[in-house]
């Protein structure tokens, strides 16, 4: 049996509390959000929902490679 990384062990973990971190904030947000339209909500959901993948990519980077840039 193979055993990962510590490099991928920490990379775990670092997702795991970015999308924690993530959520606590939007959910912190909810009653400001509250007041908006619907459709206005709905769409801050919709981003705020995508969004957090962003960091996810050169995070994913380092954790294959030990690289966070592709040169």
């Amino acid at each position: 049996m193979i055993e990962p990384s510590a490099r991928k062990l920490a990379g775990i973990a670092i997702i795991l509390a970015l999308i924690a971190s993530w959520a606590l904030l939007v959910a912190s947000l909810a009653g400001w959000v509250g007041r908006w339209p619907a459709l206005v909500q709905a769409l801050f959901y919709l981003v705020t929902g995508v969004v957090w993948i962003a960091p996810l990519k050169p995070l994913i980077r380092w954790i294959e490679t030990g690289r966070f840039s592709k040169g």
